[in-house]
């Protein structure tokens, strides 16, 4: 195990991922018997350059994505040892997602669209929306509910994503780029603000950026690098 590995309490485990995709011109390898772990209450930031494999690596550890080999655990579940049923609930419940670009559902307003995970889940429709509508307003939010996304700007549609992602109240938020479609003053505020839901709320964060000033912000950073994970080079 590396050195650098932390000590603490383990709330994500990965052990020898490999992941690649065969295309025409061939197979492309892009996780290579890759180690991780993430502690409980952590916010830690992947680096590395575009098309490296960040985007892959948080969907094989937010089980959107099987790996070919290795072993994901998440709060104590080998969770591709569940069967898809079993995975899907787990996920649902265990896990957030902010992606890129917002994924927001254009015909349904902010509220509707904050609610509609814990409504999928067959929460009662008063707690899902009254749940939504609470994080919105936590989120700077509250007079923008029933605007419909393209009525938002982009900082508050990647606000709104992120308040989707907490709905369910999960242990882990995993952001794929969520600053990338922004403007540098707009990602600055929202990467803030996962900070302050890391920090006041004790919720367990991976970020991928390939910013890397945004990322000196967070716990502790690794470098995805020909498919492993390393500690950033000095300086």
């Amino acid at each position: 195990m590396p050195a650098w590995f932390g000590v603490a309490d383990v709330l994500l485990k990965a052990s020898g991922l490999v992941k690649g995709y065969r295309t025409a011109a061939g197979y492309v390898p892009v996780l290579h018997d890759l180690e991780l772990e993430v502690e409980d209450g952590e916010m830690l930031a992947i680096i590395g350059a575009s098309g490296v494999g960040k985007s892959t690596l948080l969907h094989v550890l937010g089980t959107l994505d099987r790996p070919e080999s290795g072993a994901v655990s998440l709060a104590g579940e080998d969770v591709f040892a569940l069967d898809e049923a079993r995975l899907r609930v787990f996920r649902n419940r265990t896990i957030g997602f902010v992606f890129q670009f917002h994924h927001l559902l254009p015909e349904f307003s902010a509220l509707e669209n904050v609610a509609m995970p814990l409504l999928i889940a067959r929460r009662p429709e008063a707690e899902a929306f009254a749940r939504a509508g609470s994080l919105l307003e936590e989120l700077g939010l509250a007079g923008r509910l029933q605007h419909r996304p393209g009525a938002l700007s982009g900082g508050e549609q990647q606000r709104a994503a992120v308040a989707r992602a907490l709905a369910a109240s999960p242990r882990i938020l995993l952001a794929d780029e969520p600053t990338g479609n922004l403007d540098a003053d707009t990602g600055r505020r929202l990467h803030e603000l996962l900070r302050r839901l890391n920090t006041e709320m004790k919720l367990t964060v991976v970020v991928a950026t390939h910013n890397d000033r945004l990322a000196a912000g967070c716990d502790r950073t690794l470098r995805l690098d020909a498919g492993r994970l390393r500690p950033p080079a000095p300086g």
